[in-house]
């Protein structure tokens, strides 16, 4: 029991980094009201394209400026344009932002999509510069989910001998368990990245 409580105390720390980063690059910056649009808003306004140079891979960037010096010739004409011109620039931006992480386009999200509330407490950590709301929160969950699976494979190891469908339940609840356990730590020791396959989903007992 002793070697679970410290698995469940380690874990969520060494998991919190890589999880996080993967999931708020992916959880909102194709949303209207995400991050990737909102310094888009800045760049615009003040008609500079740097702000938002952050968001793409430095080959993009070519890409980018046209995109943007094309914005702003747009929104030179005129109010009637000028929405129109926005949102071709956030459409560009948030594609190639999205391109250069792996990850799939599919239109920018209307504002107030909800987002996962881990990815909330992500945002709120880096607002308030504290991150211990969010750690306890991870941690809970990860505790929670290795000593559920922990419990039960415990309880289906003692019935494993008495018969084939004993062993086969404890086989079954032991896969589970090591592969929980196993995603945890590679989210945690490999890097994150949009549409990477993660390599517990490739491991097979």
């Amino acid at each position: 029991m002793k070697s679970v409580v410290r698995v469940s105390v380690v874990i969520p720390a060494l998991v919190l980094v890589s999880v996080l980063s993967a999931r708020v690059a992916s959880a909102h910056c194709d949303t209207a009201d995400g991050p990737v649009v909102a310094d888009a808003k800045v760049a615009l306004e003040k008609g500079d394209v740097t702000p938002v140079l952050k968001w793409v891979k430095p080959a993009a960037e070519a890409e980018i400026k046209a995109a943007f010096a094309r914005a702003l010739a747009a929104r030179a004409k005129g109010p009637d344009v000028r929405a129109l011109a926005d949102e071709y620039f956030f459409e560009n931006l948030v594609r190639i932002h999205r391109a250069g992480e792996g990850a799939p386009y599919t239109g920018i999200l209307p504002a107030g999509t909800p987002i996962e509330p881990a990815i909330a407490l992500a945002d709120q950590s880096l607002d308030s510069g504290n991150v211990d709301k969010l750690v306890k929160s991870i941690a809970h969950h990860v505790e929670e989910g290795i000593r559920e699976r922990f419990a039960r494979a415990a309880a289906a190891k003692k019935q494993a001998g008495t018969s084939v469908a004993g062993g086969r339940e404890f086989v079954e609840a032991y896969v589970e368990f090591t592969h929980y356990v196993e995603r945890l730590h590679l989210d945690a020791t490999t890097p994150a990245a949009h549409g990477a396959a993660t390599p517990a989903a490739e491991h097979k007992h």
